[in-house]
């Protein structure tokens, strides 16, 4: 019999609770709504739970990492080295800056950059690498800094997926010059939308602060607070990419919750492994983790290879959505879109494994907001699904 539930299960819908709501409705009650004494204190509580000496909050994880790149000093015609199996946001920082992204092929277990691969593309232009810790398992950050090092380059961690990962014991975001962190709504902390730039360079994090906000040499909170009025200058051509306390208010009490909510989405994992093993053309996500390495679990992504489970990928989100279950796909590889076939010449067969895992991959519901009782139906869903081939 094919299940049925009344409501639409959404997909990465947050879970917002009612210390969330408060600590906004203070912020609007008090006044100041712009970037101020609440991003300072969430940029603090960031700081202190993520390891590193200097939290810088932006709008957007995508502003993290083009003020990272602007600071390292990435000009045109360098070239930045990525994944194609991630968000065009990663990939179009590097085109904004008017350099080059060379794609490195994928680990198909991991779906993670391939350090070999990375090195096989380093030339005289090459400048930095962002590898991306995909679905929240740690791209393998040792050998990535060893070749980094090597050559002199700069490495600039796209964390969006991995905000409670950790590589041999370090959490990502805190291993290479920069950390890029998301707080977009299907992320395991929202601020609806917002980002994090973590260094331990004071010198980067100081003109990061300059940078999000124009250019100019004291924000608003500096000039307009209790403390009196400031003249301020432009001393860089800045961005407005800063975040605001309305933003903040809503992450604050969020961080406290991280670890719980992670140990509940292990649970929705597990429950996930033991309800979809063994079912012919699906392959579930890489098990294996080294020693002190933990996966963020921020997505359950499977594998559907057509031929043997007889539907495709897309056929499969579709019957899943007849049975109200939203599903993602993370991602369509970037070098197949179409600005970056034209523009470089891109085409199938460049990066096999990523184009094999942009083919077949599914992400299945999986957040703080779900019960066991969400994710068993999802199993059963896909089960139905598969069975009517």
């Amino acid at each position: 019999m094919r299940p049925y539930r009344s409501d639409f299960l959404v997909f990465g819908s947050p879970l917002i609770l009612e210390e969330d709501i408060l600590e906004v409705v203070d912020t609007l009650r008090s006044g100041w709504i712009g970037s101020g004494p609440k991003v300072l204190r969430f940029e603090e509580l960031f700081r202190q739970f993520i390891g590193t000496r200097y939290a810088v909050a932006v709008n957007s994880c995508t502003a993290a990492l083009s003020l990272a790149l602007e600071i390292v000093g990435i000009q045109p015609g360098d070239e930045v080295i990525t994944t194609a199996l991630t968000f065009p946001a990663t990939v179009n920082v590097i085109e904004h800056h008017g350099a080059y992204p060379v794609f490195a092929d994928v680990d198909r277990a991991t779906a993670t950059i391939s350090p070999d691969e990375i090195e096989k593309r380093i030339g005289p232009r090459t400048k930095a690498i962002i590898p991306v810790h995909l679905a929240g398992y740690p791209c393998e950050m040792d050998t990535i800094m060893k070749i980094a090092r090597a050559h002199g380059l700069f490495v600039i961690e796209d964390a969006a997926h991995a905000l409670e990962a950790k590589y041999r014991g370090h959490r990502t975001g805190t291993l290479g010059d920069f950390g890029a962190f998301s707080f977009y709504p299907t992320k395991s902390l929202t601020t609806g939308e917002g980002g994090m730039l973590v260094t331990n360079q004071e010198a980067w994090a100081d003109k990061a602060r300059i940078m999000r906000l124009h250019g100019i040499s004291s924000d608003a909170w500096a000039r307009y607070s209790e403390a009196g009025f400031s003249h301020y200058e432009t001393i860089l051509p800045g961005y407005k990419y800063n975040m605001t306390d309305l933003q903040a208010a809503l992450g604050i009490h969020q961080l406290d919750r991280l670890e719980h909510n992670h140990r509940h989405r292990e649970t929705l994992w597990e429950l996930y492994n033991a309800g979809l093993s063994g079912i012919p053309g699906l392959t579930l996500p890489s098990q294996h983790l080294e020693e002190g390495t933990v996966h963020a679990r921020h997505l359950y992504t499977i594998y559907v290879d057509p031929e043997e489970a007889g539907i495709t990928r897309d056929e499969l989100m579709v019957r899943l959505k007849e049975m109200r279950v939203g599903t993602g796909v993370h991602y369509t590889a970037v070098h197949l879109h179409k600005y970056y076939r034209e523009k470089y010449g891109y085409k199938r067969g460049d990066l096999p494994n990523t184009e094999w895992i942009s083919d077949r991959t599914l992400s299945l519901p999986l957040a703080a907001k779900m019960t066991t009782s969400d994710a068993e139906y999802v199993i059963e869903a896909v089960r139905y699904a598969l069975s009517q081939t």
